[in-house]
């Protein structure tokens, strides 16, 4: 639902303007919030166990709130399973121990579930959870309970001290005024401690409940937490709150405070929300981008003429990924390209991902570490390091970028070339769709992703005026690819295994078998009509007997070779003796 409501919002809006967004607000904001059936259940045995609480010697009744995230998204009349749930007068995890311990009560059996699971979590300085907090299932729906809190930093790190505190403590602690509002149990009334979140929600704005100067350089985390937030919601940051974002001294504090881990967890939640493109414009326009994607302790980084055309690989993808349906016509490059390169609705990750690394497409491979040896290229390091991306995500990324190269030449094989009916033309073409199954083959499963990021670097690099042409060629190519029927060829099997070839040779496997493979392969790529395995030998019979012939000459020196080293080592051995 969430999606959806941002996806119709922005076709209709953000509209750019020079080099600022400007946002209306997401929806029409309610004053006032309607439970849901498991809500209203919730509610009432949460005011129950309240009650029960306040029976008990030594204990007084608990006030209890809604908190955060699911009172904003309530008001924006979107539905969330995650509750948290703020206690004033003890801490979650002791809550949670009378709440199991009410609900075993022979009363309340028939009335709530019979059991609770709960989850604590230890106090632990490194994760920020200084008071026992505690996470149940129930009702359908995951709750966190904990206590409401104060917050103290230290200098040099972003875990602060933490103490009981009031409703406004806990509210003012928090990294934006739209996630600090409260829904009070007792009277369902909504409150706004901060004194700004209702004007901030229909204004559209993100904002820090106090200095944001402060704010940040407390927890630089919040820097991309704003950006996460504002892309999420579609709304704009506070200028005064931008401001302190872009300064060099937040960031100074972000390298000694954060790990790259958290920032990996930040802009992958950007990147997978409803408007990646806005997180990585915001990145751009506040000059935040060689600080999250870097290589850290290393002076590489992206050319500055890349990452000053990095918007045209970001709106480009915008673009590609919001074509309709009713523009696949065969005729609309952009939804050409949508249409090929994209199968299904997860694949539109990986691409906002390879987007991010656009301006490292040109960056200078470092030297490998062993002679001889091959070093990943510069963008899969920043990935690795800057944002420690799981290996499949980094091994994407250095895919694309070696392959840049060889998918630009792939294109111009076809798209330089002029149509004709000329016998030896159509002899070539049978060539053409044999090159292009093999460089299909050699991108791998991930091409279609390898071909999207040549795109998005070719437009960053191109005059606007240049990109439509050169869509036009990317979607003459792609059409040409799903004519000869290559779109899947990197799943092609050969038509015989090498156990089949060695019988037929009357010889051993070896290691020409994998080079008779792809000679096959190729035939087949040539030949895609005939799929009969004895042709496919018999076509091929003088290069396959050649590659044996070539390996058995070559076996003779290895085996001797083999022999004087063992005799060496014998008599290595033998002096030791």
């Amino acid at each position: 639902m969430l999606w959806r409501l941002l996806s119709l919002r922005r076709a209709q809006s953000p509209s750019l303007i020079g080099n600022k967004t400007w946002f209306k607000p997401l929806a029409t904001m309610r004053k006032t919030i309607t439970l849901s059936e498991q809500e209203t259940t919730l509610r009432q045995l949460l005011l129950d166990v309240s009650n029960y609480i306040g029976t008990l010697d030594g204990h007084s009744r608990p006030q209890l709130r809604f908190t955060g995230g699911w009172v904003r998204d309530k008001l924006l009349g979107v539905g969330s399973k995650d509750i948290d749930i703020a206690i004033d007068s003890m801490t979650g995890y002791h809550f949670g121990l009378l709440m199991k311990q009410y609900l075993e009560q022979p009363d309340t059996q028939a009335k709530y579930p019979k059991s609770v699971k709960l989850s604590k979590i230890e106090a632990n300085p490194d994760k920020s959870k200084h008071l026992e907090t505690t996470t149940a299932h129930i009702l359908g729906l995951d709750i966190d309970l904990v206590n409401l809190r104060k917050e103290t930093y230290t200098e040099h790190s972003r875990n602060p001290q933490m103490e009981f505190g009031t409703p406004e403590d806990d509210a003012l602690r928090r990294d934006a005024t739209v996630n600090a509002m409260f829904y009070h149990l007792d009277n369902s009334e909504i409150e706004d401690f901060t004194g700004r979140g209702f004007n901030d929600m229909e204004r559209g704005t993100i904002k820090t409940p106090l200095s944001p100067y402060q704010t940040f350089k407390d927890d630089p985390l919040r820097v991309l937490r704003a950006v996460r937030f504002a892309s999420r919601l579609g709304y704009g940051i506070d200028p005064e709150d931008e401001c302190a974002m872009s300064d060099p001294a937040i960031w100074e504090e972000f390298k000694l405070k954060i790990t790259r881990e958290r920032v990996g967890i930040e802009i992958t939640k950007m990147l997978r929300g409803p408007n990646p493109r806005q997180a990585l414009h915001l990145i751009d326009r506040l000059g935040l981008y060689k600080t999250i994607f870097t290589i850290p302790g290393s002076e590489s980084s992206p050319p500055g003429t890349a990452l000053s055309n990095w918007q045209k690989a970001y709106d480009q993808l915008q673009a590609i990924v919001d074509a309709e349906a009713e523009e696949f016509d065969g005729q609309n490059a952009i939804a050409i390209v949508k249409s090929t390169l994209f199968n299904k609705p997860e694949d539109v990750y990986p691409m906002w991902l390879l987007c991010a690394f656009v301006p490292w497409a040109r960056a200078a491979r470092p030297a490998p570490k062993k002679p001889g040896g091959v070093a990943p290229t510069s963008a899969k390091m920043s990935a690795q390091e800057g944002i420690k991306a799981d290996n499949d995500s980094a091994k994407l990324i250095d895919n694309a970028v070696s392959h840049l190269e060889s998918i630009i030449q792939a294109r111009h094989a076809v798209t330089n070339k002029e149509s004709t009916n000329n016998p030896l033309k159509r002899k070539q073409d049978k060539v053409s769709r044999q090159e292009q199954g093999l460089s299909i083959r050699e991108w791998g499963s991930n091409w279609r992703c390898s071909v999207m990021y040549a795109i998005l670097t070719e437009i960053s690099e191109s005059a606007p005026e240049q990109h439509h042409e050169l869509l036009e060629q990317y979607a003459r190519w792609l059409s040409t690819l799903k004519d000869l029927d290559l779109l899947e060829a990197y799943q092609l099997k050969p038509l015989v295994d090498g156990k089949k070839l060695a019988r037929e040779f009357e010889t051993k496997d070896g290691p020409w078998v994998g080079k008779a493979l792809k000679v096959i392969i190729a035939w087949q790529l040539r030949t895609p009509d005939n799929l009969s395995p004895e042709a496919a030998i018999c076509e091929n019979r003088e290069q396959i007997q050649s590659l044996i012939q070539d390996g058995n000459q070559a076996r003779p020196s290895d085996v001797n070779g083999e022999r004087d080293g063992q005799k060496g080592k014998k008599k290595k051995q033998g002096k030791k003796s």
